[in-house]
């Protein structure tokens, strides 16, 4: 048993050591995506309906443009959440995992391993969205906390986990 055990630690931090030097590469999350196509200050923008802070960025563009997959990685849901409509969850390299939210559609399945610039869906207004432009919601959140990131902002605790979006975009 202890030989098991052993065994399982050396495999389990091979793994979480490879995910965090996986290198990553990064393209934008919407097709034909421009600087007009997102406020650069709407993360952490207060307030914001029930999640209280923005903790992403929305990409406005029209229904069903592409969404694509921000960087390499495995898809841990596609499915559908109350707020989030139609979502996409990838996780990817530095153990980030990439939340796509209000999409049309889905062009991925749950556990399937997604490339960078790879169509993983549609802009849409699904969830909380409704009635609202087309629009990508795009998070970007460490599973790693970087304690650091915390300050006195509203909801600044979850600083440690969410990441600035713009910081992964080629525009």
């Amino acid at each position: 048993m202890k030989k098991y055990r052993k065994y399982t630690f050396y495999c389990c931090t091979f793994v979480f050591c490879v995910g965090l030097v996986w290198p990553a590469m990064y393209t934008n999350p919407v097709k034909g995506m421009k600087q007009s196509s997102f406020h650069p200050d709407s993360f952490w923008y207060y307030p914001w309906g029930k999640s209280v802070t923005h903790k992403g960025i929305d990409i406005f563009a029209g229904l069903n443009t592409g969404v694509t997959s921000v960087t390499n990685g495995l898809v841990v849901y596609s499915g559908t959440m109350s707020r989030g409509g139609k979502v996409v969850l990838v996780l990817g390299p530095k153990w980030r995992l990439h939340y796509y939210a209000h999409l049309n559609q889905s062009g991925v399945e749950t556990l399937e391993w997604v490339g960078a610039g790879e169509t993983i869906g549609g802009v849409g207004n699904t969830g909380n969205a409704q009635g609202k432009p087309y629009h990508l919601h795009y998070s970007v959140v460490t599973l790693i906390p970087y304690f650091w990131r915390i300050d006195d902002s509203r909801q600044g605790w979850k600083k440690m986990f969410y990441l600035n979006p713009k910081d992964y975009f080629s525009v």
